[in-house]
Formats: structure tokens, C-alpha cells, sequence
């Protein structure tokens, strides 16, 4: 971990996974943790949430800095892993910072048997679940296959889907995932707003209309929009355990437009987290 963790346990903590090795297409996400960092301190906004929360406020919220990876995926898997299981242990709440969304399976990985029936809230334009794409199975497309296959969730939710394929829907029926597609997204409403357990929220930025984030890699028309994803995360009824924003590509931004949208998601996400 690039930084020692020296407040007191039960804060929120920020984590930087630039990894993008695992990436389809276009890489780049490998840089976004630095950049949304900048975003979400930059002194053209406030540090407050739409919560009335004040994430400067001294024990809010500490940073673990950006884990140095090695350039093997199964090593760097096995890295971040550790250093989520790290941060649980030390009494931390993760909120990770990718990266792109292969990071999500070693991080859940971490979360391994701390937190039964956990239920996954992921929002995206894709479902992450193919059984192995273009020849990988830690591919940013297959996580939530991963995940699944090693009972690392007992529900998985997902939010803004838009380009499902014939194997993908085969995958949805297996694991039993609920999809609620982006035309679909406000059904997803009263569900959220009916779990009881544990949370862990995964946010691809790609969920949204691409011309709202430019920065992504899979520009995906037809997306959500920054307050429809903010309106199910204030549906939750129950505060989460850990979150990741993840897919944010810096090479392809416009004057940080995405970056200030995932640090908005990322101030708006340590507002669900149980007080301190």
C-alpha cells in the first residue's frame, strides 16, 4: 500500500487499482486514479455532499494512495486482493478507484467471508458476465462471472444495461442476475430501496449517455443520466460496505468533464457509507 493508514479504523478509504491490463479495445483507465483525486479536491467545487456531509472533515475520509502492481494480471490480482483484505482488516471501508472493472473480482476476493449475503449494485452499459472473452476469464468483461462462480455475492443488481448478447442473457439466467435495463432503470428503484443487508456498489462510468463522460473506452449511446444514477444511490435504505468507480479513461476526456463525474459519484458514494 502506498500509504500507512494512521487515522483511526472505521473510516472510508480510498484506494487507487490503476490497472487496465485486462482491457478490451482501448486502454488508458490504468491513469484515472490520480485524476479523479484531482477532480475531487479541486478547488472549482466543495468537499460537501448532497447529504449535508462534509468529506474534508477531519476522520471522513483517508487515502491509502495507488497500489503499485506487477505487470502479471494473476500477480496484480493477487495484489489488490490482499491489499483490500488489508484494509478490512485494519477496520477500513473501502472505496476503490480504478481501474478498469477486472479490478472488481480481487477486490470482492478481499471481501471474501466478511460480509454474508452481500448484494452487488452494479451499475454499467455492459453485464460483465461473459464466461471468458477473447480467450480470458479475468477479462473487464467477465468479472461478474468471477464473482458468481465463487459465491463472492449472494445478489447481483444490475443498472443501466444495454447491450446484451445471446450468451450474456444464457449467463444472466444462470446466475440469476436481476437486470434492469437502462430503459428499465427507474424499475430498479423499489427494489434497491427494499435491501436489508450488506451493500457493495460497483460503478462503471459507462453507464452513462457517453456524451455526458467522453472519458470511457466503450462509449455506449443510450445511457443513464449523472441524476439517474444518483437517484437509485439515494434509494438505498441501508448504508453500504465498500464501492468502486471504475472505467474512467483520462485519454479520452474533454477539459475533465468525466473526471469531476466520477469524483461526484465517488463524494456522493462516501455519503452511503454508515457514519462514523
Amino acid at each position: 500500500m502506498h500509504v500507512p493508514l494512521t487515522g483511526s479504523p472505521g473510516r472510508v478509504t480510498l484506494l487507487g487499482v490503476p490497472w487496465d491490463a485486462s482491457s478490451s479495445f482501448l486502454r488508458g483507465a490504468a491513469a484515472a486514479p490520480p485524476r479523479i483525486r484531482e477532480a475531487l479536491w479541486s478547488p472549482s467545487t466543495n468537499s460537501w455532499t448532497e447529504a449535508g456531509i462534509d468529506i474534508a472533515r477531519p476522520g471522513e475520509v483517508e487515502d491509502a494512495g495507488d497500489l503499485a502492481l506487477p505487470p502479471d494480471a494473476a500477480e496484480a490480482r493477487g495484489a489488490i486482493e490482499a491489499a483490500v483484505r488489508d484494509l478490512i482488516e485494519a477496520g477500513r471501508r473501502p472505496l476503490i478507484l480504478g481501474g478498469d472493472h477486472s479490478i472488481t473480482y480481487p477486490v470482492m476476493a478481499g471481501l471474501r467471508g466478511q460480509y454474508p449475503g452481500l448484494t452487488i449494485l452494479h451499475f454499467d452499459a455492459h453485464s460483465d458476465l461473459y464466461e471468458e472473452f477473447e480467450g480470458d476469464r479475468y477479462s473487464h468483461a467477465c468479472p461478474f462471472a468471477r464473482v458468481l462462480e465463487d459465491g463472492l455475492a449472494a445478489r447481483l443488481i444490475q443498472v443501466g444495461i444495454r447491450c446484451m448478447t445471446g450468451h450474456l442473457r444464457s449467463q444472466v439466467e444462470r446466475y440469476g442476475v436481476e437486470v434492469y435495463a437502462a430503459d428499465r432503470w427507474r424499475a430498479a428503484l423499489p427494489v434497491v430501496g427494499a435491501l436489508a443487508g450488506p451493500v457493495y456498489v460497483s460503478l462503471d462510468i459507462d453507464v452513462l449517455e457517453p456524451m455526458l463522460a467522453p472519458g470511457i473506452s466503450h462509449p455506449e449511446p443510450g445511457g443513464l443520466l449523472v441524476r439517474d444514477v444518483l437517484d437509485v444511490l439515494a434509494a438505498l435504505p441501508v448504508p453500504i460496505v465498500g464501492a468502486d468507480v471504475v472505467e474512467y479513461n483520462p485519454s479520452q476526456d474533454l477539459r475533465d468533464l468525466t473526471a469531476r463525474v466520477a469524483a461526484k459519484f465517488v463524494k456522493e458514494l462516501v455519503s452511503r457509507f454508515a457514519p462514523l
